[in-house]
């Protein structure tokens, strides 16, 4: 009876791990969106710049 439980354990331990796991991943790749695309307003807004000159 005693190594169900341990069994079981294990697999909550590994969804859990496997949640936070998938958690990070979306925010990193949220994240790096972010950052091309602020990098590519910022890249408009300097050839902006230099038109109006």
């Amino acid at each position: 009876m005693e190594s169900a439980t341990t069994d079981n354990t294990i697999w909550y331990v590994l969804v859990v791990l496997g949640l936070i796991y998938l958690i990070i991943l979306f925010r990193n790749k949220k994240a790096t969106r972010r950052r091309k695309s602020r990098r590519f307003m910022e890249g408009k807004r300097m050839h902006d710049r230099d038109n109006e000159q």
